[in-house]
């Protein structure tokens, strides 16, 4: 496995990059709680040993199995995550502070967030207020405002993906299904209740499927459940084609149609992709 992680992973264990922290390695870090664990791997809290003294600081350091990725066929997901991370900087984003490896793992240092995880915050809640709701989805509209503007495609907003920072601020990570394109793409990916209809019929989609992914976001936000969930997929993706919305009752005007004019079949005429934006 070393011999193949070391043609898949061309790059040297501590590679220099414009990153806050360009040359680490494991013996700069302590190892402290599990946060997480994936398929190939688990993310760590660890505090930074070079420090100032009575300074901790804290980071997630996202630990990535060689062998795992390369069995499980995920070598240009990890290597394109890694270098769509390198090039973003913005404060609703979990920003990568810095990269490197050794013969067995891949190490993403990115910054700790401490407000807990969106998904669970919504559940407990059962749905947020509408001043709530407006909140999270501007600062969505914020991020996907910035990474539309270099050219690069998220593809994987849902609840699961955005994290919450100690002043209630949303924070997007995992940027594994996120590509960067000229014009549109005709990869199959995403979340199934969260695929925009260009993507289901195939027809290639561009920015406009992220645009989509904001309207649905918003009604769950609201509501509690997407619009249009089904236990059988296949009826899941008529229902999204069909695109009847089961609008509530308590939604406001203004709310329903932001929401409407994001879930509009034709991504030519859905907000986000019409002139000027």
């Amino acid at each position: 496995h070393c011999f193949s992680a070391e043609k898949c992973f061309d790059m040297p264990p501590a590679a220099a990059t414009a990153l806050p922290y360009p040359s680490i390695g494991l013996a700069d870090f302590e190892l402290l709680d599990t946060l997480g664990t994936g398929s190939f791997g688990r993310v760590r809290l660890v505090k930074f040993l070079p420090a100032p003294v009575g300074k901790p600081i804290y980071y997630a350091l996202k630990i990535l199995k060689k062998s795992e990725v390369i069995y499980l066929k995920q070598v240009e997901h990890v290597k394109t995550e890694k270098k769509l991370l390198e090039t973003i900087s913005h404060p609703f984003v979990v920003n990568l502070m810095g990269a490197f490896q050794d013969d067995k793992n891949l190490y993403l240092m990115m910054e700790y967030i401490i407000g807990g995880e969106f998904f669970s915050h919504l559940r407990k809640a059962g749905r947020f207020p509408n001043d709530t709701s407006k909140f999270y989805a501007s600062q969505i509209t914020l991020v996907f405002e910035y990474l539309h503007s270099m050219m690069i495609l998220y593809r994987d907003l849902k609840p699961e993906n955005l994290l919450l920072d100690k002043e209630g601020h949303c924070k997007v990570t995992d940027f594994g299904f996120a590509k960067r394109v000229e014009y549109r793409t005709w990869t199959l990916c995403g979340t199934p209740e969260y695929l925009a209809p260009e993507i289901i019929l195939n027809k290639g989609h561009g920015f406009g499927a992220d645009w989509w992914c904001v309207g649905i976001l918003s009604f769950e936000c609201l509501t509690g459940t997407t619009p249009f969930v089904s236990n059988d997929p296949m009826e899941g993706y008529r229902k999204i084609i069909k695109c009847r919305v089961p609008w509530p009752a308590q939604l406001s005007m203004l709310a329903k149609d932001f929401i409407d004019r994001l879930l509009t079949v034709d991504p030519t005429r859905r907000l986000g992709c019409l002139k000027n934006g």
